[in-house]
């Protein structure tokens, strides 16, 4: 177990980290050593750190080349330890937001209005390194461990890009607010940026977890008049309640297909849909449910198996559109901090969202709590934790 003191020897940081050795398979706590952050990078000392369903997805996933051992966790807040060079923005001491995808501020997405937040420089990472040299920050007795979308939050300390964390006010309450630099922002901004939820709409969403509850949530907020929630868990339905859901839909539970009972329960279907399960079968469902002429359906979810959405041509020539969302639209640095504001403002919910609060020793219980569908965001405290 770890102390919550890190050794600091010549610049590598050696500390616990809880390491995936292959898919599936229980983490273990290891001691690993991270090294110093290389220009335009930062090290941070994670504080807090929920487990997203995405990194549950990746620990199962036996895609091709393994990429073990590893170190999961993306959804993470902390505070600055180091910088590297030519780092201007950050110091000893901030207190900060990881990033799945970072904002380079110069790429032609980043400088684009509101069009588009999937910079080219710091995407979405899948190889398990670096963005900056393709190598790992991490490794145990000097063989290198991969990281999991350029952060790694499960681990006492992490490097990551700058352009990959935010920095954030100390009033902030960090085991709550590292729920938006994942799937509470993700879920928000999916209604807001993406989908544009009007006024008096109705909005059908499937899949009430986090993501799922965040949509809803953003709905209520627009105004929507009619929100329906689809789980195949019935202890949602009251949950969905606080979030803005008005009707819930258990498929097992329905006569006939969903999509008709929501066409019945809408005169026609819903004017949005969004699917949050990561079922591309569902995508089409969902685009089933929205109405003819201007029905918006959006994909938000991401899929454990049959990556391939298929559709009939007709839902498309009816007017009905798709429309894919990562994290909600956001453009990360820039967007991340007035989220912050409505939270200390109470305009927006996130302590409802987190049931579970567990130690990092028990970070496995997290997952297993995760994969039976018991909880829906699991915020893990790492030793010595501000709280």
């Amino acid at each position: 177990m770890s102390s919550g003191f890190a050794k600091n020897t010549g610049g590598i940081i050696k500390c616990k980290a809880a390491v995936a050795w292959g898919a599936g398979q229980a983490m273990t706590i290891e001691e690993v050593e991270v090294s110093p952050p290389q220009p335009s990078e930062i090290r941070i000392k994670v504080v807090s750190t929920s487990l997203c369903r995405s990194d549950v997805t990746a620990w199962l996933s036996q895609a091709q080349p393994p990429l073990f051992p590893r170190i999961f966790g993306h959804e993470a807040s902390g505070i600055v330890e180091s910088v590297g060079e030519e780092v201007t923005e950050f110091v000893e001491g901030d207190h900060v937001l990881t990033l799945f995808i970072g904002e380079c501020m110069s790429c032609k997405q980043c400088v684009s209005t509101k069009k588009s937040n999937i910079c080219q420089q710091l995407g979405l990472e899948r190889k398990g390194v670096m963005h900056s040299d393709q190598k790992t920050r991490f490794f145990i007795k000097g063989n290198p461990v991969y990281h999991y979308c350029a952060v790694s939050s499960f681990s006492e300390y992490t490097v990551v890009h700058s352009g990959c964390a935010v920095k954030i006010t100390k009033d902030a309450p960090l085991h709550k607010v590292c729920l938006l630099s994942c799937g509470t922002a993700a879920g928000l901004g999916a209604a807001w940026n993406v989908a544009d939820v009007s006024k008096g709409s109705t909005v059908a969403i499937f899949g009430l977890g986090t993501v799922g509850l965040s949509v809803a949530q953003g709905a209520k907020i627009r105004g929507a008049s009619r929100i329906i929630g689809v789980d195949t868990n019935p202890e949602k339905n009251e949950k969905a309640k606080a979030f803005g859901v008005t009707d819930f839909i258990n498929p097992n539970e329905v006569e006939g297909t969903v999509q008709q009972v929501i066409k019945q329960m809408t005169d026609g279907g819903a004017d949005y849909s969004f699917e949050c399960i990561g079922d591309t079968e569902m995508v089409t469902t969902a685009l089933q449910s929205c109405c003819d002429g201007w029905g918006v359906t959006v994909t938000l979810g991401v899929p454990k198996t049959k990556p391939e959405v298929t559709a009939h041509y007709g839902l498309l020539l009816s007017g009905r559109t798709l429309r894919g969302s990562l994290f909600g639209g956001w453009k990360p640095k820039s967007d991340l901090p007035s989220l912050i504001d409505m939270f200390l403002k109470e305009e927006i919910m996130i302590d409802d969202l987190i049931t579970h609060n567990l130690p990092f020793e028990d970070i496995n219980t997290a997952f297993d709590l995760m994969v039976s569908g018991k909880c829906l965001r699991c915020v893990i405290h790492m030793p010595n934790g501000l709280i």
